[in-house]
């Protein structure tokens, strides 16, 4: 199950850990992705924190983390500048960002469901 924030990353549970990346709403929002900048590794982070950066052709995006955690691991594929584009062609696969292993998974409660999400983005 895909949980979302209002800012439009998406969390999946694995576990204790939760794979973090943009939604399709804002990978089509931003245009082509130029240059993904990953968290590093075994950064703690606040939920609502700043956790990396995604930049377009059009603008720069900050990305929120989700949930709290330590990043355990990064798309390092997405590094690449020529696999900035996975963010675009498979935000919900290849696409993803990084991974943490949640401080508390209470945060959770606070995401929405695909179904709220997807209020949410007609609504805006």
């Amino acid at each position: 199950m895909r949980l979302y924030t209002k800012d439009h990353a998406w969390v999946v549970v694995e576990g204790a850990r939760a794979r973090v990346g943009i939604s399709d709403f804002a990978q089509s929002e931003l245009g082509e992705i130029a240059y993904v900048e990953l968290p590093p590794l075994h950064r703690s982070l606040l939920r609502g924190e700043v956790a990396c950066t995604v930049d377009s052709l059009k603008s720069s995006s900050e990305i929120y983390s989700p949930v709290g955690g330590t990043v355990e691991e990064v798309n390092a594929v997405l590094a690449e500048e020529e696999n900035a584009g996975l963010v675009n062609k498979d935000p919900f696969g290849k696409g993803w960002l990084f991974i943490l292993e949640m401080s508390d998974p209470r945060d959770l409660d606070l995401l929405l469901s695909e179904e709220q999400y997807q209020a949410y983005v007609r609504g805006s």
